[in-house]
This record gives C-alpha cells, sequence and structure tokens, in this order.
C-alpha cells in the first residue's frame, strides 16, 4: 500500500507544480494547506523538520520518505 501526502500553501508555485505533476502522473495523493491548518503545519515540522514547502511524504511498504520542494523525478523513483 502506498500514501502520498503534499504539505503546500495556495500562494507558492512549487505547490501548484507538484499537484500538477502528480494528477498528471494519475498519482492520488491528500493535500494539507498548511497556511490555514497550523495542526498540520505542525505536523509536517514535526515529521520533517522543515518548514519550507512543498514537502511530499511518499508512504511505501510502512516506511515513509520525505520529498521537499518540486523534485518530480524523486518521487517517482519512490512510488516506482
Amino acid at each position: 500500500m502506498m500514501n502520498i501526502t503534499v504539505y503546500s500553501t495556495p500562494s507558492c508555485p512549487y505547490c501548484v507544480k507538484i499537484k500538477e505533476w502528480l494528477n498528471s502522473e494519475d498519482l492520488d495523493y491528500t493535500e494539507h494547506n498548511v497556511a490555514e491548518d497550523q495542526e498540520k503545519a505542525m505536523e509536517m515540522i514535526k515529521k520533517t523538520g522543515q518548514r519550507g514547502v512543498p514537502q511530499t511524504i511518499v508512504e511505501k511498504d510502512g516506511e515513509e520518505s520525505v520529498v521537499v520542494g518540486f523534485q518530480p523525478q524523486k518521487i517517482k523513483e519512490l512510488v516506482g
């Protein structure tokens, strides 16, 4: 089983790009708007130690991998 979570903000152009890319690849994901949801913002920081967005977490086979920024190739490798 695989889950993809994207932490983003509406004003971030790379957040828009990563979501467009995920959609173009037909990859399902859950989005959390950390500009509006403080609880999810704190969850993101706790999980990754990072404050910048986008952050994409790929959970596969019980392991989480974090991708910070717009790195579609890295995500593609993780979902492989």
